[in-house]
C-alpha cells in the first residue's frame, strides 16, 4: 500500500493552500481514497467477477451522461439477453436500439452493438485485454478503452470521466470544476497521480470515480465525509467559486433530443413499420419533427422504407 496521508500545514491560510497542492501527490491520496473505497463502494453488478469485461463494457456504454438509477435494469435485462458479444451481434442493430429504452443518447446502443460485431469478428468474440486493440473498436473513445482496459483487467491507465476529473480539480488543482472539456494538462496530471503498481492503478481509478460520484459531487459536496479534505487544495483556500467558463447545462424539454426520443419510442414498441401519420401524432411542430426524424435516419437509427414507413435499422 502506499504512503499515508500526511498532516495538513499549519501556517496561515494562503501558505496552507499551497502547501496543500504541493502535498496532495499520488501517493498522499492512493491510500485514503482507496481505503474508503473499500468501505463505502456500492455493490454494483459490473463490479462483481461475473459481469468479466464484456459486462464492464456494457455498463461503462450506459453510463455515459446517465445516472445509475437507469442504468441497472436496463443493465440487467441486457446482459440477460446477450451475455457475450456474439449474442448481441447475432441481432439486428435496431434489437440494440429497441432493448436501449429510455436510457437516452441511443447511439450509444448502436456503437456498442458495433463493437459487439468487431469483438466477435476481430477477437473470437472476447473483449480484448490490450488497450490498443480496445481503443481500435467501433465506439470506443479514449476514455472507454481505459475504463474497460482498467476495471476488467486489472491494468495501469487513467481513467478520466467526470467524476475523477472533478476530485482532481479540486483535491490538486484548487478549483471547484475541472474544464468543459477534457485538457492535456488533466490527462497529465492523472498520469502523474497514477499508482506504479497496475493493481493499486486499477484499484485507485475505481475509488477515484466513486469519490466523486458519492462525495465530491457537483453541488452540496459533503467534505465532512471525504478522506482527503485535509489536503483538498480547493478546500483549504476556502471553496473558491468557479470563475471560469460558464458551465454547461443539460435541457431537454422542447428540444430536438426530445422530439427524438418521442419519434424513437414509437418504432421501439413496434415490430412492424410505422406509417408516416403514426410519427406525425407524437409532435405538434411539423418542421421540428421532420428535422428530428431526419436526424434520426441520418445517423442510422431509422432506417426508411417505400410507402412512407419507417423502421428500426435491420443492418
Amino acid at each position: 500500500m502506499t504512503a499515508p496521508t500526511k498532516p495538513p500545514h499549519s501556517s496561515s491560510p494562503a501558505r496552507e493552500h499551497v502547501g496543500a497542492a504541493a502535498d496532495a501527490s499520488g501517493a498522499d491520496l492512493h491510500a485514503p481514497v482507496i481505503h474508503w473505497f473499500d468501505d463505502h463502494a456500492r455493490d454494483l453488478p459490473w463490479r462483481r467477477p461475473e459481469a468479466g469485461a464484456w459486462g464492464v463494457m456494457v455498463s461503462e456504454f450506459m453510463l455515459q451522461q446517465t445516472p445509475v438509477s437507469r442504468v441497472l435494469p436496463v443493465y440487467e435485462q441486457w446482459l440477460a439477453r446477450w451475455p457475450r458479444p456474439a449474442d448481441l451481434a447475432a441481432e439486428a442493430p435496431g434489437e440494440a436500439v429497441r432493448a436501449w429504452g429510455r436510457l437516452g443518447y441511443p447511439r450509444r446502443a448502436l456503437r456498442l452493438h458495433g463493437a459487439a460485431v468487431a469483438i466477435t469478428e476481430r477477437h473470437g468474440g472476447d473483449v480484448p485485454s490490450d488497450h490498443a486493440q480496445l481503443l481500435a473498436l467501433p465506439g470506443i473513445g479514449e476514455y472507454t478503452a481505459a475504463a474497460v482496459a482498467s476495471f476488467a483487467y486489472g491494468q495501469r491507465h487513467a481513467v478520466l470521466d467526470t467524476n475523477v476529473r472533478r476530485v482532481f480539480a479540486r483535491a490538486v488543482r484548487g478549483v471547484q470544476y475541472p474544464p468543459n472539456a477534457t485538457t492535456a494538462a488533466e490527462r497529465k496530471l492523472a498520469r502523474t497521480l497514477l499508482p506504479d503498481d497496475e493493481r493499486t492503478a486499477a484499484r485507485w481509478a475505481a475509488a477515484s470515480m466513486e469519490l466523486g460520484a458519492l462525495v465530491c459531487t457537483a453541488r452540496n459536496e459533503t467534505c465532512v465525509r471525504c478522506p482527503i479534505a485535509a489536503q483538498c487544495a480547493w478546500r483549504l483556500a476556502g471553496k473558491p467559486e468557479h470563475d471560469g467558463p460558464p458551465r454547461r447545462g443539460q435541457t431537454y424539454a422542447g428540444t430536438d433530443r426530445q422530439v427524438r426520443g418521442k419519434l424513437l419510442a414509437v418504432l421501439r414498441e413496434a415490430h412492424a413499420p410505422v406509417p408516416q401519420a403514426a410519427l406525425d401524432r407524437v409532435w405538434h411542430e411539423p418542421v421540428q419533427r421532420a428535422r428530428a426524424l431526419d436526424g434520426l435516419v441520418a445517423d442510422g437509427l431509422v432506417e426508411p422504407l417505400e410507402g412512407g414507413l419507417y423502421r428500426l435499422p435491420l443492418t
